[in-house]
């Protein structure tokens, strides 16, 4: 159809020498895909068929198109016959390279389909068609893209629900790889409130987010949060940059694990954190949910108790009794050095020196306002879980 809405000329000569041509004409473009197309060339045979028949339909479609030009959808003559994966197999770029070989067969055509005098408007006809065939497989290739997002969001929130429950197995692994994970060995997980907006749209906006900042990225939605799982040679430092993308509220990072068999426990370390993370307002954004671990006791974490107790209290039990004894009285008497001091006779410096000890021995300073509250719930950790003395 012209831009004016006009129609070509369907000469009648020309109509029946096109209808007669077509299968010479059709056997021409698979012999010249061959020839100018390296990668139809080295494709399997039935992605060479899907192909194929392509063009042949394309020939096919312009001579009803020539006859009525606008009768219908160029898309559904020419790619009506391809499977929907085709899409998958052969690029736009490609699909475009298939159609200029079949107007190019047609155009090289012209002279033997009509005399002189009707060759003007057979080779407009051709340009048209192509322009017609062109947007029409743009629009193919777009509504596959579009179905194939809806069904790749789908599939990530269905992986991250299964990483977040632990069913990894080789299913699952295959799911990953379609997603376009690269398997990067260090793996961490983010959670926090999903962004503002439609939620399509804000997780969208969070999973482009994710892939700039970390080699791989998962991103699933539960409810109002939003759980990242991101493959990266330093995740924690992907986590801190990714963090202000979030909505407003915490962010609570899991712990660094070794792939994503065993994402499981980075998840439900940072779940646990963002339940607990509550309990301390003043909580950086974003922490670490090892960061947390006397309000995930408080919360009811069980792997928050055993955690305090090995590092906490199973070292200071292993240490000379006086590093246990010292950091008791200290957290006693409100951290005062010189308070402490008189209730143990000794020195304020042997205090020093023994909250330095009790620093090197557990990993957390004693004399650090936060890190004497790790230590203090510990401590109660530890001696909740000691056998009761018998009378």
């Amino acid at each position: 159809m012209a831009d004016g809405g006009t129609q070509v000329p369907a000469g009648g000569e020309a109509l029946a020498r096109l209808n007669a041509g077509t299968p010479a004409m059709a056997a021409t473009a698979l012999a010249r895909l061959d020839e100018q197309l390296p990668w139809y060339a080295s494709m399997g045979p039935q992605e060479r068929s899907w192909v194929g028949l392509v063009a042949q339909a394309g020939i096919s479609a312009f001579v009803a198109w020539y006859r009525s030009p606008g009768r219908r959808p160029v898309s559904a003559d020419v790619f009506g016959t391809a499977p929907r994966e085709l899409t998958r197999a052969v690029s736009l770029h490609q699909t475009l390279q298939v159609i200029r070989v079949v107007v190019d067969v047609v155009e090289d055509a012209v002279p033997d389909l009509a005399d002189p005098a009707g060759q003007p408007a057979l080779r407009e006809a051709v340009l048209r068609y192509s322009r017609e065939v062109a947007f029409s497989a743009a629009a193919v290739y777009a509504r596959a893209a579009e179905a194939r997002g809806a069904w790749d969001a789908r599939l990530e929130a269905l992986v991250v629900d299964a990483l977040v429950r632990g069913e990894v197995d080789d299913a699952l692994a295959t799911r990953v790889t379609a997603l376009g994970w690269q398997g990067h060995a260090r793996v961490a997980v983010v959670v926090g409130v999903r962004p503002a907006g439609d939620p399509e749209a804000a997780i969208a906006e969070l999973r482009a987010s994710a892939g700039a900042l970390a080699d791989d990225a998962l991103v699933g939605l539960q409810g109002e949060r939003a759980l990242v799982v991101l493959g990266a040679e330093d995740p924690l430092a992907a986590a801190a940059a990714l963090a202000p993308r979030f909505g407003a509220g915490p962010v609570v990072v899991g712990p660094v694990v070794e792939g994503l068999s065993a994402a499981a426990r980075s998840a439900r370390t940072a779940l646990a954190g963002l339940t607990a993370v509550r309990a301390w307002p003043e909580a950086p954004r974003p922490v670490a949910a090892e960061d947390l671990l006397p309000e995930r006791v408080l919360s009811g974490d069980a792997t928050a108790r055993r955690a305090l107790a090995d590092r906490v209290h199973a070292p200071l039990q292993a240490a000379p009794p006086a590093l246990g004894e010292t950091l008791r009285a200290y957290l006693a008497h409100g951290r005062a050095l010189e308070a402490t001091a008189r209730a143990l006779f000794v020195h304020p410096n042997t205090v020093r020196y023994r909250l330095r000890r009790v620093a090197e021995v557990t990993g957390w300073d004693p004399t650090s306002p936060r890190e004497a509250w790790v230590l203090q719930v510990a401590l109660a950790v530890g001696a909740l879980a000691e056998a009761p003395r018998r009378a």
